[in-house]
């Protein structure tokens, strides 16, 4: 093999590390954003927040229409391409930040933010009002310690029911058997003694440890809420029934949670009738009165506040029209530090090099959060103007609408698109719902039109909602009624649209 040197020109496209981290910042959801915020204010000593009306920067909300330079675009673009990928050796992706080259001071470097309020407190204060203590949930295991102080155990007793009640899942359920826990205390307690037993002594004292772990789960299992403790859905059902009056439908209910759980599902009340050895009124009685008991005891105490979306836009009527607006409570406002900004100024040498680069880290960050709530707004806006029928009359009134839609209007990559639609929540008068939820496929219609899938989805949830609970609909039948309406839907169709919206099947949604 004869080696040798040549030269090549050829054109390569490469993610600068300010356009990585645009992309990287509008893939993020509020809650990933606010801690990319929190860990940039933590390791670059030139952001702070502030309380202060910023400016803003030219490219922003003001120019909201302004179309995509078609530079921009081809950049955007090479995200989403294998051949974007930039090589190992190019030195605009080296793993510092190289910023673009530029150390000038602004006369202003304020720059993002100015309708947030600011944060009045830190996560760490610790002077909470009485009203913030009372406001905060219980959890089920405090619930259930509480219940515990008024019992008169044994120290093994305490510390078993302690650990059981520790073991407990949000539902309430101990998925743990007793002798892995048993295993599990043996292991603490020897540590804690710093001892090592013989294994006569560690058998016997497993064994001790299991028993007691029995006897703290009786009690466990007859404390509030009826059900907790259970290791499976029929032993949460029948600790419930147990706690109510001993009748011929509670007893009833007690045999039918020892049958199959399936027969229960299906509501076979002549198998379980037979199976239980009585007659099919009672047992319809008895599958009634299961119906109304709870099967996850600890979803009460559930913590509501993690599972509260915030919206990263609101919608509000306004006149004739709808208002889009972001909301500020999701917008950090930074700006960079005045006085290290000004310390740095004229600065030379290696360690003055650094940290210009950080100062211009700061204001690339701020640039691309700024770049980042100015495109999803343009991407809401757009929508709203789409979709302007669902916010006066509601999901009926859903028009079909994908990505390439709003990507071409708004000269921007569909990819781009996706991921401003992922994780970003719009408020609107009918509710909070995630901005992909406004994108929906088309269905044919008898006219030639088209309906959207979400609506089609919504007149399904309609349908079912008014239907005889006696006779459920099938899907054959709402596939029937649909075509009535002029809108081709298949039974597979109407299954699947059902399944999404998590509606039973006809069979399960029968009344007794």
């Amino acid at each position: 093999m004869k080696q040798g040197l040549s030269l090549r020109v050829s054109q390569h496209l490469a993610l600068t590390p300010q356009l990585q981290q645009s992309i990287r910042l509008l893939q993020l959801s509020t809650l990933e954003m606010a801690q990319e915020v929190e860990q940039m204010l933590d390791e670059n000593p030139f952001l702070e927040r502030t309380a202060e009306e910023a400016e803003r920067e030219s490219f922003g909300v003001d120019r909201l229409d302004a179309p995509v330079s078609l530079g921009d675009q081809i950049a955007e673009r090479s995200s989403t391409e294998p051949e974007a990928e930039a090589r190992e050796d190019d030195p605009s992706l080296d793993s510092s930040w190289e910023g673009d080259g530029s150390v000038e001071m602004r006369p202003d470097d304020s720059e993002w933010g100015g309708d947030a309020p600011p944060r009045t407190h830190n996560g760490d204060d610790d002077t909470a009002t009485a009203t913030d203590l009372a406001s905060q949930p219980v959890r089920l295991q405090d619930h259930l310690h509480e219940q515990a102080l008024g019992l008169r155990l044994t120290d093994d007793e305490a510390a078993a029911l302690y650990f059981l009640i520790e073991s407990l899942d949000d539902d309430g359920y101990l998925n743990e058997p007793i002798e892995s826990l048993a295993d599990a205390l043996l292991v603490q307690e020897s540590c804690a003694r710093g001892l090592t037993p013989t294994d006569a002594d560690q058998a016997e004292r497993q064994e001790q440890w299991t028993q007691t772990l029995r006897t703290a789960l009786h009690w466990l299992q007859h404390m509030e809420p009826a059900g907790v403790g259970a290791r499976s859905l029929a032993e949460c059902l029948s600790l419930q029934i147990q706690e109510l009056r001993n009748t011929p439908e509670a007893q009833a209910a007690l045999a039918m949670c020892a049958q199959p759980m399936e027969l229960l599902a299906r509501r076979d009340t002549r198998r379980l009738a037979a199976l239980c050895g009585c007659n099919e009124a009672i047992a319809k009685a008895a599958l009634a009165l299961i119906t109304r008991l709870e099967p996850k005891p600890g979803r009460r105490f559930a913590d509501v506040e993690r599972q509260v979306v915030v919206p990263d836009v609101i919608v509000t009527p306004q006149g004739r029209g709808f208002k889009v607006q972001l909301n500020p409570d999701v917008m950090p406002r930074l700006r960079v530090q005045d006085i290290y900004a000004n310390a740095v100024r004229g600065a030379r040498g290696e360690q003055a090099q650094g940290m210009q680069q950080r100062l211009q880290e700061a204001r690339w960050f701020i640039k691309n959060i700024q770049q980042r709530f100015d495109t999803i707004l343009r991407v809401a806006s757009a929508i709203v103007e789409r979709q302007r029928s669902f916010f006066q009359y509601g999901e009926l009134a859903m028009r079909p609408l994908v990505l390439r839609e709003i990507a071409d209007e708004l000269g921007l990559h569909e990819s781009t698109i996706s991921r401003v639609t992922t994780a970003k929540y719009m408020a609107t008068p009918f509710g909070t719902f995630e901005l992909k939820y406004f994108f929906g496929s088309a269905l044919g219609t008898e006219t030639g039109g088209n309906a959207s899938s979400t609506a089609v989805r919504a007149l399904i949830k309609q349908l079912v909602a008014s239907e005889d609970p006696s006779k459920p609909l099938s899907d054959n039948q709402i596939a029937d009624m649909l075509k009535e309406q002029g809108i081709e839907c298949a039974r597979r169709t109407v299954a699947k649209y059902r399944e999404a919206l998590k509606i039973a099947p006809a069979n399960l949604r029968k009344s007794l």
